[in-house]
């Protein structure tokens, strides 16, 4: 995996991905995103409304998704030196 090739919503290496790396993840992403703006609420996947706010529900996005945006703020922190 890589910011230059992101993995491909059907890449069999994310049917070894379980709930709890799943949910891994989405706390990485939520750490390593705040610093840049990235807001991540402290929602469960499959919550659609949080005080108001519409979230995405990450029970409809493809396992890829996090693990490519992962992959691309990684990048970005290793360019900024």
């Amino acid at each position: 995996m890589s910011a230059l090739h992101p993995l491909h919503p059907r890449d069999p290496s994310l049917h070894r991905l379980t709930k709890q790396d799943l949910a891994d993840l989405i706390v990485e992403l939520r750490t390593e995103g705040r610093e840049l703006g990235l807001l991540w609420p402290s929602a469960k996947p499959g919550e659609t409304v949080l005080n108001g706010q519409v979230l995405v529900s990450l029970g409809s996005v493809p396992a890829s998704t996090p693990v490519n945006l992962l992959s691309l703020l990684r990048e970005f922190r290793r360019r900024q030196g």
